[in-house]
């Protein structure tokens, strides 16, 4: 039974890593698009604030399901070794999103203010 949920536990895992990879792919791949046309059509230094919004937002997504495949990978009997690991990785990718989420937020707040 623990080898029919190991096996389950990987199937899922492989697919979560592989929508972070298409998330991060997606919004990279939009993000240098968008960077082209702005930088085609001599848009202002605010355009590409906008990008780095954008791929900011598919970055932290795609660390989101990072996280999420690491946390099915220690899913089934874990070593400690695996939990420290685990620990390790989930204390960076967390730190990692916490500062991109504050610089988006800052940066909407810079842009908003702009406007006004």
């Amino acid at each position: 039974m623990e080898e029919i949920l190991r096996r389950m536990v990987s199937i899922f895992m492989a697919l979560t890593e592989t929508a972070a990879l298409i998330i991060i792919f997606f919004g990279a791949l939009r993000a240098f698009i968008l960077f082209i046309v702005n930088t085609l059509k001599r848009r202002s230094a605010e355009s590409f604030i906008v990008v780095r919004l954008d791929l900011g937002r598919f970055l932290a997504l795609g660390l989101e399901f990072q996280l999420a495949a690491d946390l099915l990978r220690t899913a089934v009997a874990p070593s400690f070794e695996e939990i420290g690991k685990l620990a390790a990785v989930a204390t960076i990718r967390t730190a990692l999103n916490y500062f991109l989420s504050r610089e988006i937020r800052e940066e909407r707040k810079e842009v908003s203010v702009d406007k006004v």
